[in-house]
């Protein structure tokens, strides 16, 4: 009996020091732990403050600046009736909500309780006085209030907008700053000392503007969403040059560009880089109610047989985009594409499934006892060289299978009668993106292309009164899929633009040539 006392009591101390070696050993562990995620945090300083800059600075207004970096910053200052997100689609800003009411109608109810950053309440009349000041002065945004003719005041919260006619997709003009009517009130709009310090209602305000730099703070009136960054300082430089050099040397924590040189400036390292389409598309529209390229199988060998990536490195130093269709630049609107690729055995293989044959040197169709040569003529305009240069390029690629072309090099006079008239082959040409995804251009009434879908006319016919999503998704879709299969286009590429940002930034910094300010909520610094 005493024996198993004597063993409980050891098993009874075993126990006792094992715990005790246990509790040391996840003791010892934890401090460890907290000692780690001490030093970390004593490590990892959160800087609530970022450096931004621009050249050649001329006001921090935005409907009268004609600066792009002062447009890009002001977005963080101003706000619009109606905004684009990291797909250029429409959403609600100072508009509660929209509506198309007939076909030059609109709607706009805008939103409680906004305030300016002087506490003024945002009213029905500052959209009024913004839009009818944009009709006065010279403004980037003057083209979008050019077909407004008429706007009322229904009530408080509402406002009645009538254009002229219809305008496809008018309310994608709705993204233009607003500014305050009270703050104005008997200034000369152009000239008075009010541009330097102007109210806003977005997420951060003016709170000083001197002679080399702008200082922005958070603006405690906008309480939508919950901001990081408290300061944001705004340097001014001479030149660009400085600028780059500025962001070289660690000053300035963002630049955005559409240089294809700059890192001659900036150097390749030592920086995030983020790269996307611009807003500059070059494209070939393709007669498609004249000789052979009436022909949609010639159409599409065409498309493949030319070299594009080829065409981007070697004239725009790889930084353009080669670019299908109009609305890649990144819109939601966009559709799938199909393998446009440069393959030279897929061209040949398209043309020789359709009857033609490649005898003496050149392709070659009979039909109705008529036979066909596959050539034809493409303009270019002489003075644009970068263009001539990629008609070159074109021709030596087409050539490369046997289809023969001959390039004219027309004059800016002989050039636009070209485009005007649409009595070319084909022309190398180019349009600025529109934010809206309205493709009349392309396919409406005297396109570029002379092209002619009575499926694709309706569908062009329908987008521009639907508001579902879905349903808009799905038109859009099925014009997608037309395109690719019809080819009246053979896009080129599009123009380059750039976001660099310093190492030290934290936070989601899109690419988006409408707003690279789109997620700035959550940024802040290391």
């Amino acid at each position: 009996m005493k024996g198993n006392i004597i063993k409980y009591i050891f098993i009874i101390f075993i126990l006792a020091i094992v715990i005790a070696v246990i509790y040391k050993i996840n003791n010892d562990k934890k401090t460890e732990n907290e000692i780690e995620n001490t030093n970390q945090n004593d490590e990892i300083e959160i800087v609530k403050e970022i450096n931004l800059g621009v050249a050649e600075f001329d006001t921090i207004n935005p409907i009268l600046s004609k600066n792009k970096h002062i447009q890009e910053i002001t977005k963080i200052i101003y706000e619009p009736l109606l905004e684009l997100d990291e797909e250029y689609k429409l959403q609600n800003c100072l508009a509660d909500d929209w509506a198309k009411t007939s076909s030059n109608t609109y709607l706009i109810k805008i939103k409680d309780n906004i305030k300016w950053s002087d506490g003024n309440l945002f009213t029905v009349e500052d959209v009024i006085f913004t839009i009818d000041t944009l009709k006065q002065v010279q403004s980037i945004y003057s083209s979008n209030v050019q077909n407004i003719v008429g706007t009322q005041k229904i009530d408080d919260d509402t406002l009645q907008i009538t254009t002229d006619s219809e305008i496809p997709f008018f309310e994608y003009n709705l993204i233009f700053p607003i500014v305050s009517q009270k703050y104005y009130e008997g200034q000369d709009f152009t000239t008075t000392d009010k541009n330097n310090t102007p109210v806003s209602t977005g997420k951060y305000k003016i709170v000083q503007n001197i002679s080399n730099a702008i200082i922005l703070n958070k603006n405690e009136y906008y309480t939508r969403e919950e901001l990081t960054l408290e300061k944001i300082t705004i340097s001014k430089y001479e030149t660009l040059g400085e600028l780059y050099n500025a962001f070289k040397l660690g000053k300035i924590d963002v630049i955005t560009t559409t240089n294809t040189e700059v890192e001659n400036y900036i150097g390749t390292i030592g920086y995030n880089k983020q790269e996307s389409a611009g807003r500059d598309f070059d494209f070939i529209a393709l007669n498609t109610q004249k000789g052979i390229l009436a022909n949609v199988e010639v159409r599409n060998a065409i498309s493949h047989a030319i070299n594009r990536e080829e065409i981007v490195n070697s004239l725009f130093n790889g930084k353009y985009k080669v670019t299908d269709y109009p609305l890649d630049y990144g819109s939601w609107l966009k559709g799938e594409s199909t393998d446009n690729s440069y393959n030279i055995d897929l061209a040949k293989q398209i043309l020789e499934q359709n009857g033609w044959e490649f005898k003496y040197n050149k392709w070659q169709k009979t039909e109705n006892y008529s036979t066909k040569t596959l050539s034809f003529k493409l303009v270019v305009q002489n003075s644009n060289s970068k263009r001539v240069e990629v008609a070159e390029k074109i021709k030596a690629d087409l050539e490369n299978i046997g289809i023969k072309i001959s390039i004219i090099k027309a004059s800016d006079n002989q050039y636009n009668n070209y485009l005007n008239n649409k009595n070319y082959d084909a022309i190398i040409t180019g349009i600025t993106s529109s934010l809206s995804p309205n493709l009349e251009t392309y396919f409406g009434q005297n396109n570029y292309a002379n092209f002619n879908n009575e499926e694709l006319n309706t569908l062009i016919s329908e987008v521009k009164n639907i508001s579902n999503e879905d349903l808009l998704k799905e038109k859009y879709t099925r014009i997608r899929e037309i395109f690719n299969e019809q080819k009246p286009y053979i896009g080129l590429y599009s123009s380059y633009y750039s976001i660099d940002s310093s190492w030290s930034l934290r936070g989601n910094i899109t690419a988006n040539w409408y707003n690279i300010f789109i997620d700035i909520n959550n940024w802040y610094k290391e």
